[in-house]
């Protein structure tokens, strides 16, 4: 799917963008284009990467017309850029609206005018049944991408949207692991806000797994969850205080707009989820849209396969959790 395309990036120079940007340059790709804000990081890729492949933009995808210019002769997008800092974005929810809906809107704009192919949004488990602004503006990004096929459904756009919704990604800036073992370095205790807190998490390498190969199952309009196991902090804590002597850990108060437990799927989204084995995918109702081919097509791929058989909410603290040697084994790669 990837070979002899032009592909762009935007936030491309964040940790999952130059992910991206690590293993799309494994295929044969004929361009691909890093769009981000912060020109000292696009410095630093552009020395670290070294390839003739790669075109770096400055821009913000607030601005419709620079977004409109870096989608031009564009064949696949992969949305990466938001606001993600939680606490942050509860004091500042204007500009988090401003990047992570009205951005995404300009995004999609772009998008069908250049006749992009395929644009992959990158959410996240907080979408689910949001408690925070920044899950809010997720949310309302995959709502844009969903609906977006009925808006442009004749045969004059081709642009087809699609959402990789996951949990949180394991060492990436600011989640708890480099947090807890930052801590440790600086012989402080381990701070947790819960005892009985869970979370979700993949790899890395397990998310550009699931990312890249969503993108090439999909048709347009679906919502994809990976299949994963979750973790108990306390698990996470024990299982690294083992591999490396600290002092301890200390219980503080839940940070703003944090959840207890995550949730991938809402109770609410279960009746219109596919099991396709090793993911789900959501379809939701408004995507079927008699008088479209494209609603027809889609319910066609996916009307034989198996639905969610459950009543409950896919979350962090019903699924399976990781055992401590599983996460001793995760964890020794990062310190």
């Amino acid at each position: 799917m990837f070979e002899d395309k032009n592909i762009l990036i935007t936030g491309g120079t964040g940790s999952l963008g130059q992910a991206l940007t690590k293993r799309l340059l494994e295929y044969d790709v004929k361009t691909l284009r890093i769009f981000s804000r912060n020109e000292k990081l696009q410095v630093d890729m552009k020395t670290n990467f070294d390839d003739p492949r790669l075109r770096f933009l400055i821009g913000d995808i607030r601005d419709e017309h620079r977004l409109s210019r870096a989608t031009e002769d564009i064949d696949i997008v992969f949305h990466a850029a938001a606001l993600k800092h939680v606490p942050l974005i509860e004091h500042n929810p204007s500009e988090a609206i401003l990047t992570n809906v009205d951005g995404s809107n300009n995004l999609l704009n772009s998008c069908v005018k250049n006749n992009v192919e395929k644009v992959v949004g990158i959410s996240t488990d907080k979408a689910v049944s949001p408690l925070n602004t920044y899950g809010a503006t997720k949310l309302l990004m995959e709502k844009l991408f969903v609906s977006a096929i009925n808006e442009y459904s004749s045969k004059k756009y081709k642009t087809r949207f699609v959402i990789t919704r996951y949990g949180n990604v394991v060492a990436s800036s600011g989640s708890v692991i480099p947090t807890f073992i930052e801590q440790i370095k600086n012989k402080q205790k381990i701070t947790i806000t819960d005892p009985e807190m869970t979370r979700f998490s993949l790899t890395m390498n397990e998310v550009m797994d699931f990312i890249l190969s969503s993108a090439e199952k999909s048709i347009g309009s679906e919502v994809f969850i990976p299949k994963m196991k979750a973790y108990n902090i306390m698990d996470l804590k024990d299982a690294l205080l083992e591999l490396i002597d600290n002092p301890g850990y200390e219980i503080i108060n839940v940070r703003v707009g944090e959840k207890l437990h995550e949730s991938l799927i809402s109770k609410y989204e279960i009746p219109y989820t596919k099991d396709l084995g090793d993911r789900f995918a959501i379809l939701f109702p408004q995507i079927f849209n008699e008088r479209s081919e494209y609603s027809k097509e889609i319910y066609k791929k996916y009307e034989n396969e198996k639905s969610l058989d459950s009543d409950n909410e896919y979350s962090s603290e019903c699924a399976e959790l990781m055992s401590k040697d599983e996460l001793k084994i995760m964890l020794s790669q990062y310190i």
